[in-house]
């Protein structure tokens, strides 16, 4: 084991633990349990590769550049789908429903990946399909969490599918404002009369909604007392998924 590599890394997790302010020299080595002289020279070799630099005021060390382009680099190797098909198989499993993973693409979302309903009547979706954000499930699941302004920069424009379709902006916020609270996302029969589905957002470790994954069919099959039995099992799917995107839940 290379010690002089572990002494580095538990140098690196000090300095850049987001509970404490940058650290002198003297506070690092205390916690890492190093004298102050190898504590020293560990930062001067973090520096230097770009790892870790000095406070604004010089008081002070704190996480450098390096850090991170490094992690931006590592997050853009997470592939969603491939992480929550595992979660997705048992989401299925214990539903019977249809399970749809989702992403947004403007006032749309995209199935990138699904899992049909063994059942004969089901919801009819394809991978690579698109529907509605605001008349989806998973779509709601997502613009909930969009910053302010959202919708109307992406146009505002709310076309009727339904007699369900919630074609008032002010209505489609308030929607979405109790989606958040609620912690889950309900279509009502408004992309298809017929059919309806909850869905819960899925976040990366900055906190970003990445995708939805949900669970659809019949409308008569989404009964209260059913959404009361399967929300929790999407919310579990959901916050295990973005638990392996690097999203800290303090639910998880």
């Amino acid at each position: 084991m290379d010690k002089t590599l572990l002494k580095g890394l538990m140098v690196l997790e000090a300095v850049t633990d987001v509970d404490t302010p940058p650290q002198t020299i003297d506070a690092l080595a205390e916690r890492v349990g190093l004298t102050r002289s190898n504590t020293h020279r560990t930062l001067q070799t973090l520096m230097h590769a770009g790892y870790v630099t000095r406070s604004d005021d010089g008081g002070g060390y704190r996480g450098g550049i390096r850090l991170f382009e490094l992690a931006a680099r590592q997050l853009g190797k997470l592939d969603v789908r491939r992480l929550a098909t595992p979660y997705m198989r048992e989401l299925a499993t214990k539903t019977g429903e249809t399970v749809h993973l989702s992403v947004l693409d403007g006032m749309d979302v995209v199935y990138i990946d699904k899992i049909d309903s063994p059942q004969p009547i089901r919801a009819y979706s394809m991978v690579g399909g698109r529907a509605p954000a605001y008349a989806v499930a998973t779509g709601k699941a997502l613009l909930a969490f969009q910053p302010d302004g959202y919708l109307e920069s992406h146009g505002g424009k709310l076309d009727k599918h339904t007699s369900a379709t919630l074609t008032s902006l002010p209505r489609l916020k308030d929607e979405l404002r109790k989606t958040v609270r609620a912690g889950y996302a309900v279509n009502r029969g408004e992309w298809r009369d017929t059919v309806g589905g909850i869905a819960v957002a899925i976040f990366n470790a900055l906190d970003d909604p990445v995708a939805a994954i949900g669970i659809s069919g019949p409308l008569d099959r989404f009964t209260a007392a059913k959404i009361k039995q399967w929300v929790p099992e999407v919310q579990a799917c959901a916050r295990a998924i973005s638990a392996l995107m690097g999203h800290q839940d303090e639910l998880v």
